[in-house]
């Protein structure tokens, strides 16, 4: 039987069972003696191991079945559960990832995983327990690790995307091991100009040992990174290597195939070193103890909807899958459909036929049913997102040695998957963020008089075109003068600038690039590389974010953004022979302005609105619109538009209408046009330029 028909079925259910597995684990961390938990975990484990063998998957397969007997023996009461068995299965999960990955790319799903199997195999036999007895004795682990760089060089999912996102914006990334000499008295000093060197040219994303550990010299000769600059390889090699007492030197640019053949070598090393050395208790603790001290807790969903613990009865789901790839040529065939609609619309006003306008009309109702079906077929689930963060913050969590809850709520809200596809990366900034900056260390939180536990909030919602995101941690809050000086320090601000701002501006000056409030630079943060790609994302996204913090209570970062990219709600405004098209979601109102009533300040055009000033902005001018000339008019029209908290106001000629417009790419061969977001094809075959307002708000 020819299984290739039934691939995509194996990968996409494959995928489902394994972000399902990840929950459970993460329910029954914080829950070790629901035996329910286990029940669902064993019968999702079991179904995956049938499927990858009946694909013929065998290493698949086999790893399945070998967390499998581990979770038959918990959920038979023959074995307790313990962090080591947590880590060890949470490995197989990864590893499992990893090998439906490498299928979905067209490989066979092989990997070597015989450390994890070694070790689920010591769990079953219960040598785990002996091994962690003689832990004592032997070398501590993080000696051993020293003496392979490799080993504890692991990006995680936040340095992995930096890196690759330099790769694939033109910038160099490389990967240099350094040797310092055995007769060395100050190797900590020698480390210490190394990275000095570099970072006056570029960014280190990743160090092992980490930075704090080279500063103590807890290190022996050698330390290895990952490095972003636009130098090459020789003339880094040479810089280094003139640096006294330095041994050798190893500098090897990467590609994108590259840094994921490294990250995953890498990953290995890292993974059969944590095995091999990973010291365990003797005997596990009581069900009842915590599992880990820096253990986040699984995500919570809002209150009033506790997780159930067993799985529910099956039903009978009357969807079917469907190939994204069919919904966007659905969505190209009706985006032409609304362009003739608007035509014959505007042919029909002109014919005066009365059973000619009648039957537009119909067609216009039905096709502005077809829209909505269609644009909902593309609505996707933020938990599709949001699904992978509870693992996440667990993980962070556990190395920052801090106690957090993750609360999502608002999981079922829906957006275009052309947004969907675009916020994860910013939402794992932000989280990072959170976590890193703004919950306290479990001491911290204790002598401020906190619960030992913080907590933070990721929650959705819809509020008129536009879905909010939210994120918000229960932790210090951001210190503003602290923000101000190290802005100043770095030359991002001057002190006259930082003198006048609110608060809401200088929280602003976090997503300034390269901006990091970090005294020590660490693997998590401090390099100034984060915030500043989550403004852009969002900006080019249409959307916009904002900060609101309490020093001492805790920090909300609110994401704005459209509810889908494809057909906007547009009020279409003409200059001259122009036409233009403005969203509504960012038009806060309409109005007529006489030219007595423009100020000027500072060289600047105001105009009053609502007891305040906003500024004045001609698109006639900005575009260089030829046939109109907007001194000779006595009333101008205007636009108040809005980003945010702050508004402005633009100048048209004539306001058209609002329409729905199909949103078009100017495409590859057009250079980026500041002020244009796209454009659209009018019902009479013109075209004309959708106008981007963040980009008229400062």
């Amino acid at each position: 039987m020819d299984m290739n028909q039934y691939l995509n079925m194996f990968i996409d259910e494959s995928n489902d069972h394994l972000q399902s597995l990840n929950e459970k684990m993460l329910q029954l961390e914080s829950n070790p003696t629901d035996l329910g938990i286990v029940q669902v975990i064993f019968r999702s484990a079991h179904t995956l191991k049938g499927m990858a063998a009946t694909m013929g998957f065998e290493d698949l397969a086999s790893l399945t079945h070998q967390m499998e007997n581990v979770l038959d023996l918990v959920r038979n009461n023959k074995l307790a559960m313990h962090e080591f068995i947590f880590d060890t299965l949470f490995k197989g999960l990864d590893a499992l990832e990893s090998m439906v990955q490498h299928i979905t790319e067209g490989g066979d799903g092989k990997a070597d995983v015989s450390s994890i199997v070694s070790s689920l195999q010591s769990i079953v036999s219960g040598d785990f327990q002996k091994s962690g007895a003689n832990a004592a004795t032997e070398e501590s682990p993080s000696k051993k690790v020293d003496k392979n760089d490799s080993a504890g060089l692991v990006l995680d999912q936040f340095q992995y995307s930096v890196l690759e996102q330099s790769i694939s914006e033109g910038h160099r990334v490389h990967y240099i091991q350094v040797t310092i000499s055995s007769e060395s008295q100050l190797k900590a000093a020698r480390a210490f100009m190394v990275f000095n060197t570099l970072e006056n040219s570029g960014e280190i994303v990743k160090a092992y040992p980490s930075v704090q550990d080279i500063e103590q010299e807890k290190f022996e000769q050698s330390f290895s990174l990952y490095y972003i600059t636009q130098k090459e390889v020789g003339e880094l090699e040479k810089e280094i290597a003139g640096i006294s007492e330095i041994e050798t030197v190893s500098v090897v640019q990467l590609d994108q195939e590259s840094l994921k053949q490294m990250s995953e070598v890498t990953a290995g090393l890292a993974e059969t070193a944590a095995v091999q050395e990973a010291p365990v208790a003797v005997q596990p603790p009581a069900p009842s103890q915590p599992q880990s001290p820096a253990a986040a807790s699984v995500a919570k969903p809002a209150a009033g909807k506790a997780p159930a613990a067993k799985a529910a009865a099956p039903t009978h789901n009357r969807t079917i899958r469907v190939d994204i790839e069919r919904l966007d040529v659905l969505m190209n065939l009706f985006s032409e459909l609304l362009i003739d609609r608007v035509r014959l619309e505007q042919l029909a006003s002109e014919a005066s036929n009365p059973a000619l306008t009648e039957t537009v009309e119909h067609m216009s109702r039905v096709s502005s049913d077809l829209q909505n079906v269609v644009l909902k077929l593309r609505m996707v689930p933020v938990d599709t997102v949001f699904n992978r963060f509870p693992r996440m913050v667990r993980d962070l969590a556990k190395s920052l040695d801090k106690k957090l809850d993750l609360v999502i709520t608002g999981a079922e809200t829906e957006m275009d998957r052309t947004v969907i596809d675009e916020i994860g990366d910013p939402l794992v900034h932000l989280l990072r963020n959170s976590v890193d900056h703004g919950i306290e260390s479990v001491a911290d939180r204790i002598a401020a008089g906190k619960p030992e536990t913080g907590t933070v909030n990721l929650r959705a919602f819809h509020s008129g075109n536009n879905v909010f995101i939210e994120i918000e941690d229960d932790g210090n809050g951001i210190n503003r003068d602290k923000v101000l000086n190290s802005a100043i320090s770095k030359g991002i601000l001057t002190a006259e600038q930082a003198a006048v701002m609110t608060d809401e501006e200088a929280y602003q000056v976090l997503f300034a690039p390269g901006f990091s409030t970090a005294a020590v630079i660490s693997d998590v943060s401090g390099r100034g590389v984060g915030l500043d790609v989550v403004k852009s994302k969002i900006t080019a996204l249409g959307g916009n974010v904002t900060v609101h913090s309490t020093l001492g209570q805790g920090t909300n970062f609110s994401v704005q953004l459209p509810l889908t990219l494809s057909i906007i709600a547009a009020m279409m405004i003409q200059i001259g022979s122009e036409k233009y098209a403005i969203p509504l979601s960012s038009i806060v109102e309409t109005a007529i302005v006489k030219r007595t009533q423009i100020r000027s300040v500072h060289g600047n055009k105001m105009i009053a609105f609502r007891d305040s000033h906003i500024p004045l902005i001609s698109l006639s001018q900005l575009f260089e619109v030829p046939d109109f000339n907007e001194d000779e008019e006595e009333e101008t029209e205007v636009v108040v538009i809005r980003k945010g908290d702050r508004l402005a106001a633009l100048s048209v000629q004539d306001f058209l209408g609002q329409s729905e417009i199909v949103l078009k790419n100017l495409g590859k061969y057009l250079p980026n046009i500041q002020g244009i977001s796209g454009a659209t094809i009018l019902g009479d075959g013109q075209v004309a330029l959708i106008i981007d307002p963040n980009v008229f708000i400062k």
